[in-house]
């Protein structure tokens, strides 16, 4: 039925794929949003979907995301590698709490945008989010190769 550990990283890659799937959504509404005449039905339909996917998926699947990952690496570290702790100061480790803060900053950025669109006082460009609608994918891009390549082990 699989080990403890099969289950941590199960659970972790699950929350992770929702959390991603939130980071990838928001801006997009975003977009959409900006087409809304302030004030409209459409412009509060946006603003309850907007919080919707911050305090429903975002929020959950960031913390789920982060205690299985604490999990996974207390798990590591404690049954799993012989140098124990020693596993995170390794490149690829690196890399992938690099892209892990990096993340925490874009779901806190993106918290803090949804605020500004709520109190009709949105300061970013259409083109703004769509060129940076991406950015989680391509952190995500390097995370999951670095993990799995464990390159400079």
């Amino acid at each position: 039925m699989g080990t403890v550990y099969d289950w941590l990283r199960g659970l972790h890659i699950l929350a992770v794929i929702a959390w991603m799937a939130g980071l990838l959504m928001l801006p997009r509404v975003f977009v959409y949003h900006m087409s809304a005449e302030p004030g409209s039905r459409m412009d509060q339909v946006f603003k309850d979907a907007e919080r919707r996917i911050f305090s429903i998926i975002l929020n959950p699947a960031m913390i789920l995301s982060l205690v299985l990952g604490l999990t996974l690496i207390w798990y590591d570290a404690t049954y799993m590698r012989p140098e124990g702790w020693g596993f995170l100061k390794k490149p690829w480790m690196i890399t992938k709490l690099a892209g892990v803060v990096f993340l925490l900053g874009w779901h806190h950025f993106l918290g803090r945008s949804r605020k500004r669109f709520a109190a009709d006082a949105n300061t970013r460009s259409e083109k703004f989010w769509r060129l940076t609608n991406e950015l989680p994918f391509i952190a995500a891009i390097v995370m999951v190769l670095a993990v799995t390549t464990e390159f400079g082990n």
